[in-house]
């Protein structure tokens, strides 16, 4: 078990080239399900029954005396890799059958994203102050909300990834951003006037003052930069937001709601469920397709609140 485990890792890492931190999450759930199997008297992968697998579905469910029970989103996780694994033994010859085949992840209850209402959206970008980190902030969150971008992504950008002069020059074109998504992804993504000139009033006005604080030689090619002249880290990104939000007396927000209040409010505006997801960067529609739920929601509050046979 432990050889086959082995060998799909390097599977995922080298002919399927998934990132670092996806590769660590599948090595901790593969662990524990060789370790579970172990305790069941199971070592060897060809050995494993259907019923094996259903069970550790189980347990992970109900969890034991070293684990919590888990979520069904976090137990489903763990089901996909213990998927790919015998998929994967398969197919190498590792076993004759693939036993997980039949046992299916637990659906996790549909949650609908929380947008962030306009007005709000308004009050936290607002923010007042001309220093490069605040100049900086404001660009970022802008950046955010105007692309929909993750944080992951906005904090991997590099100055050769903006294109805020458009195809056509400077005179009315739209501006993009090129943004590296998840499994290295990358698409195209427009910049509306408001991201673009609190982009541009930091790149002039406030990022050659944070490069300054780098070492010499060390200059970073990051659009966001920290105090010491690095690139912006996540927990530093963060941070911005959370400040941000405090000012504008927003007690719960985070970069992915920013995120859900872009595709949102695209939605409202009319567009296209399919563009959404481009400018998302989501691989399949259905994933983009829970926020018409939310639209859908509006529809009725509106109809309700405005037509005169809409309540008996």
């Amino acid at each position: 078990m432990a050889a086959a485990v082995r060998r799909y890792l390097d599977h995922l890492t080298v002919e399927r080239g998934l990132a670092a931190h996806t590769i660590e999450a599948y090595r901790r759930d593969l662990q524990r399900y060789a370790s579970t199997m172990a305790a069941m008297g199971t070592t060897q992968i060809a050995e494993v029954t259907t019923a094996d697998v259903a069970e550790y579905l189980a347990v992970l469910r109900e969890g034991d005396e070293h684990h919590p029970p888990l979520a069904a989103s976090s137990a489903g996780r763990a089901v996909v890799a213990v998927r790919g694994l015998h998929a994967f033994a398969l197919v190498e010859g590792l076993a004759g059958a693939d036993p997980a085949r039949a046992v299916r992840p637990p659906v996790p209850p549909r949650r609908l994203p929380r947008a962030v209402p306009l007005p709000d959206v308004e009050r936290l970008l607002q923010m007042a102050g001309d220093a490069p980190a605040q100049r900086r902030d404001r660009a970022l969150l802008e950046l955010l909300y105007g692309t929909g971008a993750r944080i992951s992504e906005a904090v991997g950008l590099d100055v050769d990834d903006l294109d805020l002069a458009g195809k056509h020059g400077p005179d009315g074109a739209l501006a993009t951003v090129r943004l590296a998504g998840k499994g290295g992804r990358q698409r195209i993504v427009p910049v509306g006037s408001y991201a673009r000139a609190a982009l541009e009033a930091y790149l002039v006005q406030a990022r050659p003052a944070l490069a300054a604080s780098a070492r010499s030689g060390q200059h970073s090619p990051a659009v966001f930069l920290n105090a010491r002249g690095g690139r912006l880290t996540r927990q530093g990104a963060w941070g911005a937001l959370r400040a941000a939000a405090a000012r504008a007396g927003l007690a719960e927000i985070s970069p992915h709601m920013l995120r859900h209040s872009f595709a949102t409010h695209l939605l409202d505006g009319g567009a296209d469920v399919r563009v959404v997801q481009e400018l998302l960067g989501h691989a399949s529609v259905s994933t983009t397709q829970v926020y018409t739920l939310v639209t859908v929601d509006k529809l009725r509050e509106v109809y309700a609140a405005s037509h005169p046979r809409a309540l008996g």
